[in-house]
């Protein structure tokens, strides 16, 4: 009989304990017992998951990885048996999404009263991040991401496009100038991110391609709404997604700046998930009642 599980559970035990013998106290077992359970698993995959020492114990890489996944693993598992135990018409349990913080305040917030109207058993674990997030590692269930998205196991929904504006407020216009062509940028102070390279760089579309342009910053932000605050007190020029500007721009805090010399730049946005047809129901009706619902906000194109 397999009795992965019950391995999974012995070695989360060690590592949490920090030593063997502490872990089979624990778990009402011999050291020894203990310790030849995680040998079976190590000579079961082929890799030594633990460093032995008379003084302490360490994991490996792939130690690090096994206690990871088998986290998760486990977790997934009693979760699954809380929403049967709760009755096939019962809709509970937690859903674990990670999203830009911009894009979360601005889209997703607004929706939740109405979706717990809706499904009050369901508790959302949301993550506010610009950060790409591991799904598998950080036990993610849904995470919303703009941009390309590299090749993966992973299942994707389109939301839509953000449309990337360069702005700024008219106190710093009316301070340094009216950039009228892109080379003028140069001579600006165009704030940035930290996440995406080192160099602060502006990736343009010129020519029917994108150009990094390396540009002279006085911030370097891991959240877009960072920038937007910073570019309305009038420290320098943003490109940001037109969502998040959406109000300001509407409202004068905010101008567009080259919109008729840049080229269209535009980023798609998805929601990323696990599971496909064995997507735990907490998790589908999450994404069909949260879907539709940013499609519109981003301008209703899907």
């Amino acid at each position: 009989m397999d009795n992965r599980a019950g391995e999974m559970q012995v070695f989360l035990r060690v590592v949490e304990a920090g030593s063997f013998s502490e872990a089979a106290r624990l778990l009402r077992m011999t050291p020894s017992t203990v310790s030849k359970l995680v040998s079976r698993i190590e000579a079961r995959l082929g890799v030594r998951l633990v460093e032995r020492s008379t003084r302490r114990l360490s994991l490996t890489l792939e130690g690090r990885i096994y206690y990871e996944r088998s986290q998760a693993l486990l977790h997934d598992l009693d979760e699954v048996e809380q929403e049967l135990t709760q009755g096939a018409t019962t809709t509970g349990g937690t859903v674990r999404v990670n999203i830009s913080v911009a894009l979360g305040v601005l889209g997703l917030e607004p929706l939740l009263p109405e979706f717990w109207r809706i499904y009050p058993n369901v508790v959302v674990d949301l993550s506010l991040s610009d950060e790409i997030v591991d799904l598998y590692l950080d036990r993610t269930d849904i995470a919303f991401r703009v941009g390309p998205l590299p090749d993966s196991g992973m299942i994707a929904r389109r939301i839509g496009i953000a449309r990337r504006k360069i702005v700024a407020s008219p106190g710093y216009l009316d301070r340094h100038g009216i950039p009228l062509a892109v080379d003028d940028l140069s001579r600006h102070n165009c704030l940035g991110f930290n996440f995406r390279r080192v160099a602060p760089v502006w990736p343009i579309r010129e020519s029917g391609r994108i150009v990094d342009r390396a540009m002279r910053s006085s911030l370097l932000a891991n959240n877009g709404e960072t920038v937007r605050r910073m570019t309305l007190a009038g420290v320098g020029l943003a490109r940001m997604g037109d969502y998040h500007v959406r109000a300001d721009l509407a409202a004068g805090r905010l101008i567009e700046v080259l919109a008729d010399v840049v080229e269209p730049d535009e980023e798609q946005i998805h929601a990323v998930f696990l599971g496909g047809a064995r997507m735990p129901q907490r998790v589908r009706v999450f994404l069909d009642f949260v879907v539709p619902r940013l499609q519109q906000f981003l301008g209703g194109e899907a």
